[in-house]
C-alpha cells in the first residue's frame, strides 16, 4: 500500500533502488555517484534487466514463456503483451534506448532456457554479449553519450562484467545444470562433473577448472581494459561511476587470485572497505580525458561480427 504522500511513480523509483542495494550492490555503490537523473534512469535499466534474469531463472511464474512472448513482440509488434515489456517501452521511447539491445539480452536470457555447455571461447564471448554487453549498450544513451564511438566500448565492459559473473559462480552455474566454461577449455566436463571436482580440491579435474577460470580472467581483463580505455567518451560524471563500477566488479576476479581461485568454497564477495579502496583507485582514470581519444580493438568484436554486422 502507498503512504499517503507517496505515488505510483516514486513507489516504482523505491522498488527499482531497493533491487539495486539488495542484489547489485557494486552497481548501487557506483550509481551514488551519478547524477539524480542518470541514477534514476540507470537504476530502471537495472530494475528491467533484474526482472527478465528472474524470469529466465525460474523465479517468477511463467517467466520463461513470458520472455518469449516479449521477444515476439520487440521483433514482430505483435503477439501476446506483457505488463513488464510494456511498463518499459515508453522508457524505451523516451531516452532512444535500442531496441535490439532489448531482443538481444532475451535472447540470451533464452538461451540459458537449452542445456548449457559452451563450446568455445567465440561462443562464450557471444553469450556474454547477449546477457550483458547489451546492457553497457542501452546505458549509452543514459548516459548521455553523444560520441558514437562509445557504443563498442561499452559493449566490452558489459562484457568483461558478465565474464567475471561467470569465474565467481562456476559451481554455483553447475548446480543449476549450466557450464559456461568453453569445453575445450576444461575437456568437456559436466556440470553434475564439476561439482563433485569440488569435493575434492586437489584432484585433476579441481585444477583443470582452475586453470580454466584464471584463462577466463584474463580474458575479462582485456575486455576490461577496452572498456575502461573508452570511459573518456563519456561526460566526466558517467566517466567517474562507471570507472568505479568497473573496478569495484573487476575486484571480484583480483579477489578470486588472492585466494588460489578456491571456486569450490562458493562466491566471492566484496566488502564495503573494499569497494571505497576499489574506487579511489578509479580516481587517477578521469586524466585520461586530457589524452588522445581512444581507437578500439576491432579483433575483441571478431566474435560478433555477424551479430554486429546487422546494427
Amino acid at each position: 500500500m502507498l503512504s499517503d504522500n507517496s505515488t505510483p511513480e516514486t513507489n516504482e523509483k523505491l522498488e527499482a533502488t531497493i533491487s539495486l542495494q539488495k542484489n547489485g550492490k557494486s552497481f548501487y555503490w557506483a550509481s551514488q555517484f551519478l547524477g539524480r537523473e542518470m541514477a534514476k534512469n540507470a537504476t530502471k535499466i537495472y530494475a528491467f534487466c533484474r526482472v527478465l534474469d528472474d524470469m529466465a531463472d525460474g523465479d517468477i511464474k511463467d517467466g520463461p514463456a513470458r520472455l518469449d512472448h516479449m521477444q515476439q513482440k520487440l521483433r514482430q509488434k505483435t503477439g501476446v503483451s506483457d505488463p513488464v515489456l510494456e511498463d518499459f517501452l515508453p522508457f524505451i521511447d523516451e531516452l532512444k534506448l535500442p531496441k535490439q539491445a532489448v531482443t538481444d539480452l532475451i535472447e540470451g536470457l533464452l538461451q540459458d532456457q537449452k542445456q548449457v555447455l559452451l563450446k568455445s571461447e567465440a561462443e562464450l564471448i557471444q553469450y556474454s554479449y547477449h546477457v550483458a554487453g547489451t546492457v553497457g549498450w542501452m546505458m549509452c544513451p543514459v548516459l548521455k553519450c553523444k560520441n558514437n564511438n562509445a557504443f563498442a566500448f561499452a559493449l566490452d565492459l558489459g562484457i568483461a562484467m558478465q565474464l567475471t559473473n561467470i569465474a565467481r559462480d562456476v559451481y554455483e552455474d553447475a548446480c543449476m545444470g549450466r557450464r559456461y566454461l568453453p569445453s575445450n577449455w576444461v575437456d568437456n566436463l559436466s556440470p553434475s562433473q564439476i561439482i563433485e571436482a569440488a569435493k575434492d580440491p586437489n584432484s585433476k579435474k579441481a585444477n583443470l577448472i582452475k586453470r580454466a577460470i584464471l584463462k577466463l580472467l584474463d580474458l575479462s581483463d582485456t575486455y576490461y581494459d577496452s572498456g575502461i580505455k573508452g570511459l573518456v567518451l563519456l561526460p566526466w560524471k558517467a566517466n567517474l561511476a562507471i570507472a568505479i563500477a568497473a573496478f569495484v566488479y573487476r575486484q571480484i576476479g583480483i579477489q578470486l587470485r588472492r585466494n588460489q581461485v578456491n571456486w569450490y568454497k562458493g562466491r566471492t564477495v566484496t566488502s564495503n572497505f573494499v569497494k571505497f579502496q576499489s574506487s579511489c583507485a578509479a580516481l587517477p582514470f578521469l586524466f585520461a580525458r586530457f589524452k588522445t581519444l581512444p581507437k578500439h580493438n576491432p579483433k575483441l568484436h571478431q566474435p560478433l561480427a555477424e551479430k554486429l554486422a546487422s546494427l
